[in-house]
């Protein structure tokens, strides 16, 4: 190899032709067929002719002589027939060296052109042999076949990445919204790359579409998918991030049509106690259509009875038919500001399984005998017709407390069994809730709750009454059920009720975990020897699994054995705490949507714990928890501050406050 010599090299997937126009101890200075001049080790080569050019010609003529070269190369190149080749030499399954292809390849003589030409055919059709230069290795037929589908997984996905990125400039450039004419593969690779980021199945290809469009982060694919009508601009993605069913599937739709045309009859039932003369009560928000329990309180001689009625949803729904499954698939009813998504079809949630005044309904009837000083007697389970004879909102029934029975006798009830749980060493925090909700406007309202009203307080005692006598009944029958336990807290700061909003957030925050098993044990937190949710079996499947278990006690069903429950109680700790990510998110969502029309405005925040750089907040009026900075300021945990709303994004969840 000597000065003036034509070489060739591999350069970004292609092959240059040069000459040498100095050599230094395995150094090369090379002028290309592009007319640049470059360094290079000889190990880089590919291929050296015999052939030589005069390196005192102009330089042009040299790069024009190169370029002659390359493209006789070119052209003869195009006549060799690898498939041909493959087929008479694969089965021999042995290395060939380029001279020996060469003669394989082309009649005659042959020249530095025609070995040049070999390797330029092998280099570019990679599908049948391997070029470990200066060699060439048959592959297999399983290989070429492998590598006939990499090739095509290849081409498909080049052609993703040139759909998705014409799209996406189109989208960017247009300065009205266009449509999202585009391949169906393109729009979910994009969706899934906003959602998962690098854990998204596609997410090397989503990158490249976004590179080649000119979009820099995942962030900006978002508001594209607005701009094209894909998404709308207040989506939920957390509710596709956490995979949750929205629409249900054909079976649930043609069983629950079924259950409404032709409801199961309850009214001849012999095991029922007809209680439809009793006036029932329900107590619920002013929007609440799904309506699961309702109160009565009768009046007698020698004391009171105290009824709690829970819609027998078990009646409808049975064990393993397509409404169960996909009650069991999404764990619970999904609340948000701005949507539900229920646990079962709306038909069964807000009609037929729904307690709505003046129908008869069949329930499950927890009956409580009280004396004249409202101490119990005894009480039953018993399985009952009903009929609520009043629906109320909570806004009611504060305004007849205190003028209005049994309203009245009901709150006294619900505070001796509040006295009654706080004595036996309930901790009852009394943390406001902000309600936030659109109305028909789209105007973002909140209201801050005071869930210790009379007539939620009444409320909740009676729920929490009612399942910790369910949670005595199961155990008593030795029935196994979704019983929930409670620890004694890490710290007790709270001594009965405590108004002090920094003790009721640490306390909160000093609470051990709430533990879901089948075995009735301590609920410290509330002050009850055993406690399990059976009151919401429309919204919760805990609940509706409990209620089944009661059933089965009652002689209407076979139960659950321990096994089966813990194995159910396995598979929906997932989509319950899915459940109640999205709702927190959700509303998170709007509040911070809220806040940002509030930039400047300023709101009182309670510091709950200091660190070096920030403090952890609390601004009262929307009980939202973030940070401040520190900023030179020396604040301490329970001090008031006055924070201002600097920057606040929804959508990346982000607040920005200053004091």
């Amino acid at each position: 190899m000597k000065i003036g010599h034509i070489v060739e090299y591999i350069d970004q997937q292609k092959i240059i032709a040069a000459v040498i126009l100095q050599e230094n101890k395995g150094k090369l200075r090379l002028l290309t067929e592009n007319n640049r001049e470059i360094s290079l080790s000889e190990k880089r080569l590919s291929h050296v002719s015999q052939s030589r050019l005069d390196p005192s010609l102009p330089r042009n003529s040299l790069v024009s002589e190169l370029k002659q070269s390359a493209q006789t190369r070119r052209e003869l190149s195009l006549r060799i027939d690898i498939n041909e080749l493959w087929e008479i030499l694969h089965e021999e399954n042995q290395t060939i060296d380029v001279e020996t292809m060469t003669v394989f390849c082309f009649d005659g003589p042959v020249s530095s052109d025609h070995e040049s030409a070999v390797i330029r055919a092998f280099f570019n059709d990679r599908l049948y042999f391997r070029f470990n230069n200066p060699n060439l290795v048959p592959l297999s037929p399983e290989q070429v076949e492998q590598k006939k589908r990499q090739l095509e997984e290849a081409r498909k996905r080049e052609m993703l990445i040139q759909q998705g990125s014409a799209w996406l400039s189109a989208q960017i450039s247009s300065e009205r919204d266009t449509n999202n004419n585009t391949n169906p593969q393109v729009l979910d690779i994009l969706k899934d790359y906003y959602l998962f980021g690098n854990d998204a199945a596609q997410a090397s290809v989503a990158r490249s579409i976004l590179k080649k469009a000119g979009l820099n982060t995942p962030d900006q694919i978002f508001q594209v998918m607005v701009k094209a009508g894909v998404w709308d601009i207040h989506e939920n993605v957390d509710i596709y991030r956490l995979e949750i069913p929205v629409a249900f599937p054909d079976q649930v739709v043609a069983q629950t049509a079924k259950l409404t045309q032709n409801p199961l009859d309850f009214e001849n039932d012999p095991l029922r106690e007809d209680l439809t003369d009793i006036p029932l009560v329900t107590i619920d928000g002013q929007s609440t259509l799904d309506l699961d329990d309702a109160i009565s309180l009768e009046k007698s001689d020698d004391g009171y009875t105290l009824g709690i009625h829970i819609i027998d949803v078990g009646h409808y729904i049975k064990n393993n038919d397509p409404v169960d499954r996909q009650a069991m698939l999404r764990g619970s009813s999904i609340y948000m500001p701005d949507d539900k998504i229920s646990m079962i079809p709306s038909e069964l949630s807000e009609d037929l399984c729904s307690l709505k005044e003046g129908e008869i309904r069949p329930a499950i009837s927890t009956m409580i005998r009280m004396n004249r000083f409202f101490e119990i007697m005894d009480y039953s389970i018993i399985p009952s017709i009903i009929r609520v004879h009043t629906q109320m909102t909570y806004t009611e029934a504060n305004l007849l407390n205190g003028k209005d029975d049994p309203i009245t006798s009901l709150y006294k009830i619900a505070q001796l069994l509040r006295e009654k749980r706080l004595k036996a060493g309930a901790i009852q925090i009394t943390l406001p809730e902000v309600n936030v909700w659109l109305d028909e406007n789209q105007e973002i309202n909140y209201t801050k709750i005071d869930r210790e009203n009379p007539s939620r307080m009444l409320v909740s005692e009676m729920m929490i009454f009612a399942n910790s006598l369910m949670a005595r009944f199961l155990a008593d029958h030795d029935m196994p059920a979704v019983f929930r336990s409670q620890a004694a807290p890490k710290q007790r700061l709270l001594k009965g009720i405590e108004e002090s909003l920094l003790l009721n957030v640490m306390q909160r925050k000093h609470l051990s975990r709430v533990v879901i098993g089948t075995d009735p044990e301590m609920h410290a937190g509330l002050g009850v020897d055993a406690y399990v949710t059976a009151t919401s079996p429309i919204r919760r499947y805990h609940d509706l699994l409990t209620q089944r278990q009661i059933r089965a006690i009652l002689g209407y069903e076979s139960p659950y054995s321990r096994h089966e429950l813990e194995e159910i109680l396995q598979n929906l700790a997932i989509p319950i705490s899915n459940t109640n990510k999205v709702q927190f998110m959700r509303r998170r969502y709007w509040i911070l949507k809220y806040l940002e029309t509030q930039r400047g405005n300023s709101f009182e925040a309670l510091v709950l714990d200091p660190f070096r750089d920030y403090y952890n907040v609390l601004v009262k009026e929307f009980m939202l928890e973030t940070k401040l900075p520190a900023s030179g300021m020396r604040l301490k945990h329970g001090d008031i501050v006055q924070v201002t709303i600097q920057h606040a994004d929804a959508r990346r969840d982000q607040l920005s406050l200053f004091a």
